[in-house]
């Protein structure tokens, strides 16, 4: 899964941001986070949830049915935030709100931030054609540098066998 390639509508940055803060409550460093983790999640937030609001929030975006967050379906919380998909005092509304990463000016509706974006992307898949352009010429040169030592060694070779 490609963050980057579905998630067009946040920055490279704000992905960062979200990995950074799914990490930080994936205790259990399993790529998950259950119901437990989201749990200290939002009370460090400071929006604890009782145990049916945990789990209706997880129910809202578990695309698999497994009872917990993988980082796509974490994604996704923030997806439906900038797209004003979730109700304004649900547990998952809180989580977008209360987390660094501010989904109303950076989200969807951020197109600026969009835009810029998805520049740097082109610029950075440029930047990417260059290196791969750079490295085949290092591996010609060093392939004819390889070629020219065997024809050397050959050469020198043929004068001890005579």
């Amino acid at each position: 899964f490609s963050p980057a390639s579905e998630f067009r509508e946040f920055s490279r940055r704000q992905l960062r941001d979200m990995e950074r803060l799914f990490r930080q409550y994936d205790a259990g460093r399993d790529g998950f986070i259950d119901l437990m983790e989201l749990k200290l999640m939002m009370e460090k937030l400071g929006a604890p949830q009782t145990h049916l609001g945990l789990k209706n929030m997880i129910k809202e975006v578990d695309e698999d049915l497994d009872s917990k967050l993988s980082f796509r379906e974490f994604l996704l919380i923030f997806r439906k935030a900038a797209a004003g998909e979730l109700q304004e005092d649900s547990g998952l509304h809180a989580l977008a709100r209360l987390s660094e990463i501010d989904v109303s000016t950076e989200g969807v509706k951020g197109a600026k931030s969009f835009f810029e974006a998805k520049a740097q992307a082109i610029n950075e898949a440029s930047r990417f054609e260059e290196e791969i352009k750079a490295e085949q010429e290092e591996k010609k040169k060093q392939a004819e540098e390889l070629k020219q030592r065997k024809a050397a060694f050959k050469e020198l070779q043929s004068t001890f066998k005579q």
